[in-house]
C-alpha cells in the first residue's frame, strides 16, 4: 500500500528510495562516510535541516539499518551515529551522484562547502587510473578537523583521524581547499594559507589525478 513514507512499489531502487528519499536523508549519509559524528556535529554541518527533522531522519535511517548509535568509549564517553556496513555500500552511489552534480542547471550556492563535501569531492573529481603505483598516507587538515587519505592499489580510501605516520600532510582552510581540488589552483599560487610538509612530489601526484576538464 502506498502511503507518505513509502511509494508501495516492489521494485528495488523504489524500496531504496523508501529509506533514502526524504530530504536530509543523503546529506546525512553523506556526512557520515568518512567516520562516526556526534549529534552536535551532524547539526553544525546541516545548519539548514531543523532539530525536529534531522532528529526524525536519523530515526528512520537507524531504523532501516543504515545507520547506528554507539557509546564511544573513554576518554570521549559520547554517544556518535556512524554509517553500518550496509550503509557504506552508499559511498559509490554518492561518488558517482556528485560526478553527475557537476553538471546541474542549477547554480551554485554561495555557501561554503563543508568539510565532509570537500572529500566527497576529493573521491568524485579523481580519476584512479592517473594514480600508477602510487602507494602513499596523506595527512589534509582543514580548519582544525582532521583526515587521513590513504592511496593503494589505484584506490582512494578517505577516513576522519589522524593517521599514525604520514607521506605528506596538507593543512588549510575549507575555501583554499576548494580552490585546489575543485578549481584546480596550482599549490604555488595559493600562498601562506596552504601549508604542505613532508613530500611535497607525492601529494603533486595525487592532486595530478584529479580530473579537472569538465568543471562547469
Amino acid at each position: 500500500m502506498t502511503t507518505a513514507r513509502t511509494y508501495g512499489d516492489p521494485c528495488a531502487a523504489a524500496r531504496a528510495l523508501d529509506l533514502l528519499g526524504e530530504r536530509w536523508a543523503l546529506m546525512i549519509v553523506r556526512d557520515l562516510l568518512f567516520g562516526p559524528k556526534r549529534y552536535s556535529d551532524l547539526q553544525g554541518g546541516l545548519p539548514n535541516a531543523s532539530p525536529t527533522v534531522l532528529s526524525q531522519r536519523l530515526r528512520d535511517l537507524e531504523e532501516g539499518g543504515v545507520i547506528r548509535r554507539r557509546k564511544l568509549g573513554p576518554p570521549a564517553r559520547a554517544w556518535v551515529y556512524e554509517l553500518t556496513e550496509w550503509g557504506h555500500d552508499l559511498e559509490p552511489i554518492l561518488v558517482h551522484l556528485g560526478r553527475w552534480g557537476r553538471h546541474s542547471p542549477l547554480k551554485e550556492t554561495a555557501t561554503p562547502l563543508g568539510t565532509d563535501s570537500l572529500m566527497l569531492a576529493v573521491k568524485s573529481h579523481l580519476e584512479s587510473a592517473r594514480l600508477g603505483d602510487l602507494d602513499a598516507t596523506f595527512l589534509v587538515d582543514v580548519g582544525g578537523e582532521v583526515f587521513t587519505l590513504r592511496v593503494s592499489g589505484g584506490d582512494l580510501a578517505i577516513r576522519r583521524g589522524e593517521p599514525d605516520r604520514w607521506d605528506a600532510a596538507l593543512r588549510t582552510d575549507p575555501a583554499v581547499l576548494k580552490a585546489l581540488v575543485i578549481d584546480g589552483t596550482p599549490p604555488g599560487q595559493l600562498g601562506e594559507q596552504l601549508e604542505i610538509t613532508g613530500d611535497r612530489a607525492t601529494l603533486q601526484r595525487l592532486l595530478d589525478a584529479l580530473h579537472l576538464g569538465d568543471q562547469t
